[in-house]
Order: structure tokens, then sequence, then C-alpha cells
């Protein structure tokens, strides 16, 4: 029986969507807010989430497998970490913004709470 695989493609080959995934997640530990599409955006949210639990509980090795920045590495164990220990989960939030002028596309914002 054929299984429905979960996850969007966004266009890109598997090894770019990867790729991209981890850019826009230092981004987002970097800056704590970033502007993209909804797509991508809603595919980030589960990624940067798991980044942030694994920096919660100290797992090293498996953050610097994704993020390759000191800074951002250092950002997300001491300043992150400590922010979001009280907090279960639910560390970003998605704001739908206007349509990009250019090609329409639905755009919105992403940020770490609090």
């Amino acid at each position: 029986m054929t299984k429905q695989l979960g996850g969007r493609k966004l266009g890109v080959v598997s090894s770019h969507r990867r790729a991209l995934l981890r850019n826009m997640a230092t981004s987002l530990f970097h800056h704590e807010r970033i502007t993209t599409t909804v797509a991508k955006a809603k595919e980030l949210r589960p990624f940067a989430e798991r980044l942030i639990t694994l920096a919660k509980s100290g797992s090293r090795p498996m953050v610097c497998r994704d993020i390759q920045d000191r800074v951002v590495r250092r950002k997300l164990f001491d300043v992150l970490a400590v922010r979001y220990k009280d907090r279960p989960g639910g560390y970003t939030r998605i704001l739908r913004l206007n349509p990009r002028q250019g090609d329409n596309a639905s755009v919105s914002r992403i940020e770490l709470i609090g």
C-alpha cells in the first residue's frame, strides 16, 4: 500500500530543501523574525522548534549538525534555551502578511515568541 509522505516539497530536491531549512532556521535564530512565504514558514516551524527543544536538553551534537554558525549556536544555547526553559513548546508564531507585489505570493512572518 502506498503511504502518504509528510512535508512540502517546496519545488526543490531533498538536499536543497534541507539546506534551505537549515539556512532559514539560522536566520530565524539570529534575527528572531524573518519574512518568507507561508509554505516555507509552515515547514520551518517544526524544524526550528525541534532545534530549540534539543538545545534545551543540551544535545549539542544534534544541534551542531544543522546550525553551522557559531554565533547563532551560542545564542541558541545561552539565550533561547534559557528563555524557553519553562515553556513546553510553541516557540514560534506565524503571522500572515499582504501578498507579495511581484508575483502575488502569500507571504508571512515567522518569529520567536517572547
